[in-house]
């Protein structure tokens, strides 16, 4: 299945009900009054957490949700039936937008969590409401609502405690496929990963965690080089990030300038997101030397002036991941026993969440707009191009 992260659909509510005119005529009864009901309620639309999504392919190519509209109100002071809501399933760890404003309307990151994104109209009031002592063959009525219709934004963002950083062929799925039952494909060319993938890592007891391995970036990236950092959005939900070090490149670089294009790279993607915790991994030193990898692995720390926690490991012979992963494990569960305890933390982990998804959604939407204008450009150069050589065209008349 086609893994799709960002959708835009249209919903409508539905509208509420007419009210309606009538008088009660029964035989005996010549002054029976106003007994019309009022009309039902239209459908609102609603989102809610699904298990076993993990893609908005649904939405790309069904855009246009209707809830149902509310039934008119009929005689004898009855009401009309309420329209249906319309509840539309979508990935746990999606977050929804207005499209026209910006402003997020929530996060989708329970298992059936709902979120109201279309208010149904108000339902129309018949001529019974109208009756008074000196009105009492009121002949008003009311139409009901036109419901909400809105265009709504939706990206999915993998819900994962610890998030996999580094170039193309760094080891990153190599890893995941070491401490976790997941399987994502593994070659010897670049950009192996085109898709994100998740792994849950059980630890000691009921204890566990998740990993999202993205794919790789480039230098460029934050310009539209390779994969772009489209991907980059996955990680703004993570606690904390393991940037993966491939200590035998493949071509002529070093492990120190790779790793710095990396750390560019993320900067100018998001400031905040890269101001947070994050731990350097250098993978594969079972290809180096044995004399010589305490200093090339000292070689990489100093070329980043690198402040945090530095691991050695090899994701393929397993060497060193046991131990990285019992100190993510007990990173996790200091975190949320602090937040636990002081609940202000969480909202500041929440308020940051918020920050960097902002910053991701402006430096995505920048990218976009320039290659819009860069193919506008393009495309106005072109049709300049075909208008010059109009002028070049010698005309010669025949006498």
């Amino acid at each position: 299945m086609k893994f799709v992260d960002e959708a835009t659909i249209k919903v409508h509510a539905g509208k509420g009900g007419n009210g309606c005119l009538s008088f009660r005529r029964e035989k005996y009864i010549p002054k029976g009054g106003p007994d019309g009901g009022d009309g039902g309620d239209g459908g609102s639309v609603f989102l809610v957490g699904a298990d076993g999504l993990n893609t908005l392919i649904d939405f790309r190519y069904t855009r246009n949700f209707k809830a149902e509209v509310g039934q008119q109100g009929s005689s004898a002071e009855c009401t009309g039936r309420g329209g249906e809501d319309l509840i539309l399933q979508v990935p746990i760890g999606t977050t929804v937008l207005d499209d026209e404003t910006g402003d997020v309307l929530g996060d989708i990151t329970e298992l059936g969590q709902q979120l109201k994104i279309a208010q149904g109209g108000f339902h129309g009031l018949g001529n019974t409401r109208y009756k008074s002592s000196t009105n009492r063959a009121p002949r008003q009525t009311s139409p009901g609502q036109e419901g909400e219709v809105r265009e709504i934004k939706l990206e999915l963002k993998v819900l994962a405690d610890v998030g996999l950083l580094g170039l193309p062929n760094a080891g990153k799925s190599t890893f995941i496929r070491s401490v976790s039952a997941a399987r994502p494909k593994v070659a010897d060319y670049p950009f192996t990963t085109l898709v994100p993938n998740l792994g849950v890592v059980g630890m000691s007891g009921d204890k566990s965690f998740v990993v999202a391995d993205i794919p790789g970036l480039i230098e460029g990236a934050s310009e539209g080089a390779g994969l772009g950092i489209r991907f980059l959005k996955h990680l703004t939900r993570t606690r904390l990030l393991l940037h993966l070090v491939d200590m035998m490149p493949y071509d002529d670089s070093t492990a120190g300038e790779n790793a710095e294009v990396i750390e560019q790279e993320l900067a100018k993607f998001s400031p905040t997101l890269a101001e947070g915790d994050r731990w350097l991994v250098l993978n594969k030193v079972d290809l180096l030397p044995e004399d010589e990898v305490d200093a090339r692995c000292q070689e990489v720390v100093d070329h980043l002036n690198w402040q945090g926690p530095v691991f050695r490991i090899s994701g393929l012979a397993s060497q060193g991941t046991k131990a990285l992963c019992a100190a993510i494990m007990e990173y996790i569960d200091g975190h949320r026993e602090e937040e636990r305890a002081a609940p202000e933390l969480a909202e500041q982990s929440e308020k940051r969440r918020m920050e960097i998804q902002a910053e991701a959604r402006d430096r995505i939407q920048e990218l976009a707009d320039n290659r819009r204008n860069a193919r506008k450009q393009a495309t106005e150069d072109t049709d300049d191009d075909e208008d010059d050589d109009d002028h070049d065209v010698d005309v010669v008349y025949a006498e």
